[in-house]
């Protein structure tokens, strides 16, 4: 009997052994595991600092380099808000108000266990009295009550980082979702103390709304209209500030084999973003920007006043689209920005297209009918005004979404057809581009350079001659007609 009893209590000191480890293991997150006065060392909001320092703080796309020293420090953040009129998009400017005079604000990366004191400066040319909430902070308001600041003056603060993640932070003066959808907002990086694993390549994006009195690229100073704020209803959803401010000249930069990790950020101040790298999968996401690790994920859901961290291997050179995939936010309201990656491809990786082939349907009704077109003549070619008029409606659902209905297309992705010399230069009269597409070609618009693709469409001659009948009388070009003729001539070649 004592040898059993003593055997059972062997077994249950195992057992408690093995969930002693499990649990110690299953605390090696992106959190780390907070140690605590019991487990031999001071806990995150009692531990002693050591020395102070004021942070590199970067604007989007940059983000700072991580500190080396894991002990908590004194950590003096010194933020100017400035109310400024910048470009919202082309020939359309807006009166931000801004954290250090960008929209975002800068990136502010810290450590768990840090002690932050943070001072903000509101401008005396500025208007309005305005403060800071970060959601890294464990106190009233997040900073806002502290810091609430007018023109002229200064706030400070200091609060604990005592959880590790990737946070919002915004203006939080009434009425607060006006100071956030004119730009008062940014990211916070609390690292763990362990750090976080190597990237080659770490890059800032934020979404925000822009809520405009004008239609999306009505021209001039376009003021806030706070009834579409209230109804939901922006005119523009962009990445870091305005439309196109990171792509073409401006995309992000990486090479085949580089570790990427984006902090992408959504300001709102009221709608989701379903942030998507088009042609990349994410095989590491910090969910929320917190602790919890997913894996193998294509797009990822960012709530308003959320934040999330990505992480993917570039694997093949191009240009990699980066967008919120409520798909009409992306090409036509400007939340787009690119990733160019140059290097060696790999075609067993992925082969790019391999054949461009005619399809004939399967027999069905049809069937004995494939003499049909030879034995009824052609139909008779429209009038220039019919050609003209079902191009229109043909070009605003299979064209209008990258070109835009203005012809102008999107810098830096999707080139021009407004006055283009691409287009009307060409012998065939653009019909090669609409039977075979652009397989990543580089193209010269009007001087500008693009990386060209464009996906073969599955248009008839009719269609075709009509589209581009349209195309080549509209925004400044000038030509004849294309007839159904002319794309079954260059079909058949």
């Amino acid at each position: 009997m004592k040898i059993a009893y003593l055997n059972l209590l062997l077994s249950r000191a195992s057992v408690i052994r093995i969930v002693l480890l499990l649990a110690v293991s299953a605390c090696i997150t992106f959190a780390g595991c907070h140690s605590n006065e019991k487990a031999g060392g001071p806990a995150a909001d009692t531990a002693a600092v050591s020395g102070e320092y004021s942070p590199a703080l970067t604007f989007a796309p940059n983000v700072p380099p991580a500190r080396s020293s894991a002990a908590p420090k004194k950590v003096i953040v010194d933020i100017d808000v400035i109310e400024k009129v910048m470009k919202l998009a082309d020939g359309v400017d807006y009166t931000f108000w801004t954290f250090g005079g960008k929209v975002p604000g800068p990136f502010i990366r810290v450590q768990e266990g840090d002690e932050v004191e943070l001072h903000l400066n509101n401008n005396a040319n500025n208007k309005m009295p305005h403060n800071i909430d970060l959601h890294a902070v464990n106190g009233p308001g997040g900073g806002a009550e502290a810091t609430m600041t007018v023109p002229g003056h200064s706030s400070v603060f200091r609060f604990r980082a005592l959880n590790p993640g990737l946070f919002v932070y915004h203006c939080a003066t009434a009425p607060v979702g006006m100071h956030i959808a004119n730009g008062m907002y940014g990211l916070i990086l609390v690292t763990p103390r362990g750090g976080l694993s190597y990237a080659d390549r770490e890059f800032y994006i934020m979404q925000g709304e822009f809520y405009t009195k004008g239609k999306n690229g009505e021209p001039g100073l376009q003021p806030f209209d706070m009834d579409k704020a209230i109804k939901e209803q922006p005119e523009y959803v962009v990445f870091n500030g305005s439309v196109n401010s990171t792509t073409g000249a401006n995309a992000l930069q990486a090479k085949v084999g580089d570790r990427v990790r984006i902090y992408a950020g959504n300001a709102g101040p009221n709608l989701v973003s379903s942030f998507h790298v088009i042609g990349q999968v994410f095989d590491k996401v910090y969910m929320e920007g917190g602790s919890q690790v997913n894996q193998n994920v294509a797009t990822m859901l960012i709530p308003a006043g959320g934040a999330e961290i990505v992480e993917f291997t570039c694997k093949e050179p191009g240009t990699y689209n980066i967008v919120d995939h409520s798909i009409f936010r992306a090409f036509n309201q400007g939340a787009l920005a690119q990733l160019v990656v140059t290097g060696p491809a790999d075609k067993k990786l992925y082969s790019g297209k391999l054949a461009d082939e005619f399809y004939n349907a399967p027999a069905g009704d049809d069937a004995g009918k494939k003499d049909k077109a030879a034995i009824d003549p052609p139909a008779p070619e429209p009038s220039f005004a019919d050609r003209f008029k079902d191009g229109h409606t043909l070009f605003e659902s299979n064209c209008s979404g990258c070109h835009q209905a203005t012809g102008l297309g999107l810098p830096g992705s999707f080139p021009p057809l407004a006055k283009s010399d691409f287009l009307m230069s060409r012998q065939d009269k653009g019909v090669g581009i609409l039977l075979h597409g652009i397989n990543n070609e580089p193209i010269t618009v009007n001087g500008k350079h693009f990386q060209g693709v464009m996906p073969q469409l599955s248009l008839t001659d009719d269609q075709i001659a009509s589209i581009l009948t349209y195309v080549r009388n509209s925004w400044g070009n000038k030509s004849d007609a294309v007839k159904a003729s002319d794309v079954k001539k260059l079909r058949g070649q």
